[in-house]
């Protein structure tokens, strides 16, 4: 069986059809994603914090999301999966074509996840010349959150969103094929949305959005400590780990979910 390709995912934008994406560590959450009709697997460097106990995604390295996208590919058949690259390891193009192919060849992946704009443009033009999908990630960037004071909710100031605008116009134009925007004001999800070709998955960023990502732990409500505006546990509503999955994908296919107490 043949995993869902990004020209599928194109086609589900151009269709209005929302994209399902949880985020994904390991064979047996991978297996039951699949089973409830989630559309594409992120292995993220949330890991960090949700799996190895960090204080951000910082320590995370290129082996640790090889070893975990590797488990991921095993427990899914049809799912598309993107990998996160880490902090640093994409610092310049070389790096990050080598770093990538690793992520690719060893782990499995479909697809590679930067965080960044205009500083990484010239990097996505070198990946995507060589064959490698580029997944951008704009607004709230994890890995840069020391610099950002916080998880601070991004491009309120008309200077900022116009400024992530542009560089999400750039990306795709990079070659860029998809673009996770984080926590930014519903309204600028929605330009954003709008103007790209590419599909763009919101997390925080609003409704309107191609489709929605969250951290599988958050919406499970397992993740220690006050879970994110923009998340909702899943499992409290439902009972099991399977039915809340279910109810998530469900949610984000019919618009319900993120309502607008869960959006900036």
């Amino acid at each position: 069986m043949s995993r869902i390709s990004l020209k599928h995912l194109r086609q589900m934008k151009v269709a209005q059809e929302k994209i399902a994406v949880l985020t994904a560590y390991d064979a047996s959450f991978s297996y039951a994603l699949e089973q409830a009709g989630v559309d594409i697997l992120l292995v993220g460097d949330s890991l960090g914090m949700v799996i190895q106990g960090q204080e951000s995604t910082v320590p995370v390295s290129v082996d640790d999301i090889i070893y975990h996208t590797a488990n991921v590919i095993r427990g899914s058949d049809k799912l598309f999966v993107i990998a996160d690259m880490p902090f640093m390891s994409y610092a310049n193009p070389d790096q990050a074509i080598k770093n990538a192919a690793r992520l690719m060849a060893e782990g499995g992946a479909q697809m590679v996840k930067l965080e960044g704009g205009a500083v990484i443009i010239e990097t996505v033009k070198q990946l995507t010349a060589r064959g490698i999908p580029v997944c951008g990630h704009l607004g709230l960037l994890p890995q840069s959150v020391h610099r950002l004071g916080g998880y601070i909710v991004q491009g309120r100031e008309t200077a900022a969103a116009e400024e992530l605008i542009a560089d999400a116009i750039s990306l795709q134009e990079a070659g860029a094929d998809m673009l996770v925007l984080e926590c930014v004001p519903a309204t600028l999800g929605a330009v954003v949305s709008k103007q790209l070709d590419i599909p763009v998955i919101g997390i925080g960023a609003g409704s309107d959005c191609d489709g929605q990502v969250l951290v599988v732990y958050d919406m499970l409500g397992l993740t220690p400590g006050k879970r994110p505006r923009f998340s909702h546990d899943f499992l409290a509503d439902t009972g099991s780990i399977q039915s809340a999955i279910a109810s998530y994908v469900k949610s984000v296919k019919s618009g319900a979910f993120p309502n607008a107490e869960q959006q900036f």
